[in-house]
């Protein structure tokens, strides 16, 4: 029983002491527990933000591309010879399209769903009556399509849309724009009589079909990109006839639901049907993409496992089976893939600049609780002492202090955690993360016991062949900084060669220990040649004053660390939020050229071209033709493929843009050419394209319809420089060519000497002159009066929104923010406690000087004067990390996904930011020391002679 008490009067004194020194030490437990209440909130509500904008922006991408072309297809064609007579049900065939999802499984099948309901085109016929007016055609082929998408987009100006059930006894009807019918001469009643392909070991002469002309429609402006890829629907194309003189008019009608079992009945062979497949990225949209990915890898196998069986005998094809009839292989179409691998890409790299703030944060809180834990520690100092002095043992004073920390620190991550998941979104790609939440909670815990270690732990003692106590200490410090150093500069090179990964994204934090070092040597170097200016000087002041600071310099390393660190991450923040705004202006200006853009394809002269000048409604414009010739050098007479040629007025380009550079440079050499055939034409030239041909000009063979070859002769007067080549006035353009692509620009009086190229475009650019003219109505109105409904109208000010407005870009900057916030908030809690800690020796010399007369105004000034290294080196170092980091991550830091434009963003420094974060800094000195000399002053005397 004896025994028994005794432990029940332990273990009761033992409680006790824990809730007295839990009582005496809240103010810093509840430190302890802010700091890894946001560590474990932040690891629970970050990942699922992150996710929820890396869904936004890869949505955002998907919409936009689907909007123009499909990203998903299957396409096949159906075997009609195989019943006699030949014969499509193509109203099943299409409806059964909706079947073929099936493969795909069960959770992928629900991400994709079919839109439109499938179209088919045929290949190109031959029309054989009417024949078209004009001498210049010297042949007319005619795309017979159905694309139902295409009505919504349609106006019939007489006549009808053709009919998707064709009344008995009546030909196929077909839907013609204004322009083919007035090119084919042909209007509504007409009958088109047309020469398909034969079908090879099925038929001895190409079969023949009639086709009514039901309706002429004239085409409405989209704003979804409809049109882009089907101008043929509207406007015919010309091209120069294979093996033989003579030109080729290529013209596209459409056709109902029935005309291709109509045109199978006549013997023609199936046409090649389409079904597009659209992408349903609702929701969780990264995880539905990755989800759906990989069933579209083994998609096309899989239809031809379940789908394709035999052989036909008329092809010796693969033959599947689609709702009841015999077609081709099934062939699959995905761009979605390389979508997602380019959207990684750029999701990789916000996501390692994100690792930047976060490791950064990281660092400051666990910096943070260190003081925190230093100042517990030096609280209890007496008390520790006192409890050593009557035998506790280095265990037992270790767990007391875990028995006092440890519920806290882990009812603190418990509710983060818990606030985390409240705040954080549901329904994205990302998830809470609780293991780095387990980990930072842990390291938290594990630094009040070693702390507590290092503080009450039996001093070794030293042997007679030990160094002295001071050379030891010195060799370690020497082998820490080296060692950061060379960790620092091997983490900087690793970062510039292989970019920036999980554990690379901490090199920040190594920099800024590594400045801290740098600054902890250097200070008291310049403190002690202050201090011999001081000992000259009158007044003992400002030589106690740097006196202290030189001797506390080393203490206030820590403090420094987290200082510096704050400012350094703000400061690099400030810096990407610059450069990706910057960059998003520069990015918006290329894309549309000018205020606004539009692009359509052809360099057909019918085109709008409007004089330099303000047109009547505001508007500036200025066009640029864009061919792909074959030149050739005209010394050596090599030849140069696929060269982009530009034919620009310069005088336009100038009034759109007064201060471009490009325009400036084409208005002294391009301005007041006269184009004729016998006259070389001035030319400026890429530099890929000035090395291939050194010396002399280039020329190129013009073949005109109706008229002899005519060689031109292209005269360079000028070499483009990269200033130049990056103009925005080139963004439209440039835009359309691949990367290398030799380019040269010449006057736009040679479009009536070039030939007219289906194949190229035509791109208006146009600038408000007054606010009305500025605004995206009037400037699509404009465009489309200038080039047609069939126009990509791209508008800047709309443009710049949507860039801002991307996932990525988006969640890069609230991650900044609100880290770079809780950083500032986590080093004022650790600068606080720092000076609480190192309060008593600025108090006690204070005290000292006080009671030899030292007078109030005094007090401050020394007080000022102990604090005022801190706030310069803080200033200094975190200014030169902010601005250093990003320079030695040169390689790692690529922002140009982020701004859409040409080339890398400059980095741009916010100096009102840095101006606001180094005074703040000083402020919070400045308060630091008055608050201190307030409270010096209302001491008493008693109190100021116990301190001395």
């Amino acid at each position: 029983m004896s025994r028994t008490a005794e432990h029940d009067r332990t273990v009761a004194v033992t409680r006790r002491l824990i809730r007295k020194e839990t009582r005496g030490d809240l103010p810093l437990l509840a430190c302890l527990a802010a700091l890894v209440l946001v560590l474990t909130a932040l690891c629970a509500w970050a990942p699922a933000f992150a996710g929820g904008q890396e869904d936004r922006a890869l949505r955002q991408r998907v919409d936009a591309a689907q909007s123009q072309a499909p990203l998903i297809s299957l396409s096949t064609t159906p075997e009609v010879f195989n019943t006699q007579p030949p014969a499509v049900d193509m109203a099943t065939l299409l409806g059964a399209g909706r079947t073929l999802t099936k493969q795909l499984g069960g959770e992928a099948a629900r991400h994709v769903a079919f839109n439109g309901g499938g179209s088919y085109d045929y290949d190109q016929a031959s029309l054989l009556s009417p024949r078209p007016p004009g001498p210049a055609n010297t042949s007319t082929q005619l795309t017979v399509s159905y694309l139902p998408s295409a009505r919504a987009h349609l106006r019939y100006v007489s006549g009808h849309a053709p009919a998707d059930r064709t009344p008995l006894a009546t030909a196929p009807q077909i839907g013609l724009s204004q322009t083919i019918a007035r090119a084919l001469g042909v209007r509504v009643g007409s009958r088109l009589t047309l020469g398909f392909a034969k079908t090879p070991g099925v038929q001895n002469a190409p079969p023949q079909a009639q086709l009514l002309v039901s309706g002429v429609y004239r085409t409405t402006a989209a704003t979804d990109g409809f049109w882009t890829g089907r101008e043929t629907l509207d406007q015919p194309s010309r091209h120069p006839q294979e093996r033989s003189a003579g030109t080729v008019l290529a013209v596209r009608g459409l056709v109902g639901l029935d005309a291709a079992d109509l045109l199978a009945g006549a013997g023609v062979g199936g046409p090649r049907v389409t079904w597009q497949l659209r992408a349903d990225l609702s929701g969780a949209a990264l995880d539905r993409a990755r989800a759906l990915t990989g069933p579209l890898s083994h998609y096309s196998a899989d239809l031809s496992a379940a789908l394709c069986q035999g052989v036909d005998p008329i092809t010796n094809d693969i033959a599947c089976q689609v709702g009841g009839q015999t077609t081709g292989p099934l062939l699959l179409t995905d761009f979605l893939t390389p979508m997602l691998a380019a959207f990684t890409a750029q999701d990789q790299q916000a996501r390692s600049l994100a690792t930047f703030a976060v490791d950064a944060l990281a660092a400051v809180t666990l910096a943070t609780t260190a003081v925190a834990v230093r100042l517990l520690l030096r609280r209890r100092q007496a008390h520790l002492r006192l409890q050593r002095a009557r035998g506790a043992s280095t265990a037992r004073l270790v767990l007391l202090r875990c028995a006092v920390a440890w519920p806290v620190v882990l009812t603190a991550a418990l509710l983060g955690w818990a606030a985390g998941r409240a705040l954080a979104p549901t329904g994205t790609s990302g998830s809470p993360q609780p293991v780095p939440a387990a980990l930072a909670t842990t390291v938290v815990a594990l630094t009040v016991p070693l702390m507590t270690w290092l503080a009450v732990r039996e001093p070794r003692r030293p042997g007679r062949l030990r160094r002295s106590r001071r050379k030891t200490v010195v060799g370690r410090r020497l082998v820490l900084e080296l060692t950061v150093l060379l960790a620092a500069a091997a983490g900087v090179v690793a970062l510039r060669s292989q970019g920036p990964d999980g554990i690379l994204g901490a090199v920040p934090v190594l920099v800024a220990l590594a400045v801290v070092l740098l600054l902890l040597r250097i200070c008291p170097l310049v403190l002690r040649l202050v201090l011999r200016q001081a000992r000259r000087g009158r007044g003992t002041v400002g030589f106690v004053g740097a006196a202290r600071a030189a001797h506390d310099a080393p203490a206030t390393g820590l403090a420094l660390f987290v200082l510096v660190l704050t400012l350094g991450t703000a400061v690099f923040g400030g810096l990407v939020h610059r450069t990706i705004d910057d960059g998003l202006t520069t990015g918006a200006a290329w894309t549309t050229g000018a205020d606004a853009s539009a692009t359509v394809s052809g360099t057909a002269a019918s085109a709008g071209t409007t004089a330099p000048g303000a047109t009547t409604t505001g508007i500036r414009t200025a066009v640029q033709r864009l061919r792909i010739l074959d030149l050739a050098g005209q010394a050596d007479g090599a030849a140069i493929p696929q060269v982009a040629v530009v034919t620009v007025d310069p005088r336009q380009l100038a009034a759109v843009a007064p201060k471009s550079p490009l325009a400036e440079a084409l208005l002294s050499g391009l301005a007041g050419a006269r184009a004729d055939a016998s006259t070389p034409l001035p030319s400026y030239l890429s530099p890929g394209l000035r090395t291939r041909e050194r010396t002399g000009g280039f020329v190129t063979t013009v073949v005109t319809p109706g008229r002899p070859p005519v060689d031109l002769t292209l005269k360079p007067v000028g070499t483009l420089t990269a200033a130049q080549l990056d103009d925005p006035l080139l963004g439209p353009v440039t835009a359309q060519l691949p990367g290398g692509t030799p380019l040269l620009i010449t006057t736009a009086d040679a479009d009536r000497l070039l030939p007219q190229q289906p194949s190229g475009s035509t791109v208006l650019l146009l600038k408000g002159e007054t606010p009305a003219g500025t605004e995206p109505a009037a400037l699509r109105s404009a465009a489309a009066r200038e080039l047609g409904p069939q126009a990509r109208i791209r508008v800047r000010s709309e443009t710049l929104n949507a860039l801002r407005a991307d996932g990525l870009t988006r969640g890069l900057g609230t991650i900044y923010t609100v880290t770079s916030i809780l950083a500032a908030l986590t080093g004022l809690l650790a600068l606080a406690l720092e000076l609480t800690l190192t309060s008593d020796e600025r108090s006690r010399t204070t005290s000292f000087l006080r009671t030899l007369g030292l007078g109030g105004k005094e007090a401050g000034t020394l007080h000022f004067l102990q604090l005022l290294p801190l706030a310069v080196a803080s200033a200094a170092g975190g200014t030169l990390l902010g601005l250093l980091e990003p320079r030695l991550m040169a390689g790692a830091l690529d922002l140009r996904q982020f701004t859409g434009g040409p080339a890398q963003p400059a980095l741009r420094t916010d100096f009102s930011l840095t101006l606001a974060l180094v005074a703040g800094v000083t402020a919070l000195i400045l308060t630091a020391a008055a608050t201190e000399t307030v409270l010096a002053r209302r001491r008493r005397l008693g109190a100021v002679l116990r301190l001395t």
